[in-house]
């Protein structure tokens, strides 16, 4: 649980993203008017790089069926004299139909579906003012007198490998980390191995030493598998961030002991592997539901951003995108790491007179 086993699971996170961006995601096409135009737009839809016409219906319930079996995850309705009413210069509407449950796909396939039928609309209307004599200069001008400059920031090119997978193994390792370190010190109480461990009336310096040997390799092992994957996830993959990608690694180095301190700390109060496992369940597995990453913090309700400010995961997640997506300058993120090393030397002072205070109570140890 500290060395291969959080290897492979960083690796599948990071295959499961490799791709970078989705493309060709299936979609089909209800085509009621079988004319040049509408198989133009099919074409348009086809060549799309984020589309691909998977299928096409004869009939609305033929459709209906494939969307809800997930066969394709969106079709497009071309209605009767789509063709006709085009070249009459009256308005047409090309449906959509998409399965908003699926965020992710339906958010792309709106986009592209969007910039497929305005090129051929576009493309249609550029005909038509050619033909009665306007210059294609001018034809630009006034379809469009007001153009949006849109400027992407971070993640131009919207890499979800460099968005979601970099951020998901960090959650990953971080659950990992608080369970080892409530496992390594709460296994001592459940197995009643706590005296031969510590002895009956250890000192503070033995307490703080066999503390933090016990500790030590759940450190090292999963620190190890996080710089192999945040370095293979950079630049492994050709990805060369404008930040501090060895401030970066110190960070989640310090993160990974932070997790495993808070482990141990709450298997030293407790005196019970069972609740200590049950409490890192609770502080780990919502950490990147409420880190802002997935859905924007300052929209969650002002306790949900409490508890989210009280997680450590959010500040760890804070500083690798400051570094890695937004290029900070290194000021900027230089406290993290600090504030997080003064957290983790605090519980593990905590964990020593707890401990030891254990180690006087043989009665407590057994607990599940």
């Amino acid at each position: 649980m500290i060395s291969w086993v959080p290897l492979l699971a960083a690796a599948l996170l990071w295959w499961i993203f490799s791709a970078g961006l989705p493309t060709r995601l299936p979609i089909g096409v209800l085509d009621d008017d079988h004319s040049v135009l509408s198989r133009q737009l099919v074409r348009f839809l086809d060549a799309t790089p984020g589309l691909a016409v998977a299928r096409r219906y004869d009939n609305p319930a033929e459709a209906e069926h494939a969307l809800r079996r997930i066969d394709v995850y969106a079709v497009v309705s071309i209605p009767r004299d789509f063709s006709r009413d085009v070249k009459q210069g009256r308005s047409t509407q090309v449906t959509l139909l998409h399965n908003a449950q699926l965020g992710t796909h339906s958010g792309l396939i709106q986009r592209d579906v969007r910039t497929a039928v305005g090129t051929l609309s576009a493309g249609v209307e550029m005909t038509a003012r050619n033909k009665r004599g306007e210059a294609a200069q001018g034809v630009r001008t006034s379809m469009e007198p007001v153009r949006a400059g849109m400027v992407t920031l971070f993640n131009a090119s919207l890499d979800y490998e460099q968005f979601l997978a970099a951020a998901l193994i960090p959650a990953l390792l971080h659950i990992l980390a608080m369970t080892a370190g409530a496992w390594a010190v709460g296994r001592e109480l459940r197995d009643r191995t706590l005296g031969d461990w510590l002895g009956p009336t250890p000192a503070l310096g033995q307490t703080a030493g066999a503390l933090l040997g016990k500790l030590l390799w759940s450190w090292l092992g999963l620190g190890g598998v996080a710089t192999l994957a945040l370095l293979w996830i950079t630049w492994g993959r050709g990805w060369h961030p404008a930040g501090s990608v060895p401030w970066t690694l110190v960070a989640l180095w310090v993160f990974l002991a932070l997790s495993i301190a808070l482990g141990a700390l709450a298997s030293a109060a407790t005196r019970s592997l069972r609740t200590a496992l049950s409490a890192t369940g609770f502080i780990t597995a919502p950490a990147f539901a409420f880190s802002g990453v997935g859905f924007p913090l300052l929209a969650m309700p002002w306790a949900a951003q409490l508890w989210a400010l009280a997680l450590p995961y959010t500040h760890y997640i804070r500083l690798q995108m400051e570094q890695l997506q937004m290029g900070a300058p290194l000021s900027v993120s230089i406290a993290t790491p600090l504030w997080m090393a003064l957290a983790t030397a605090v519980l593990l002072a905590a964990c020593v007179p707890l401990l030891r205070a254990a180690a006087a109570q043989p009665a407590s140890w057994g607990k599940r």
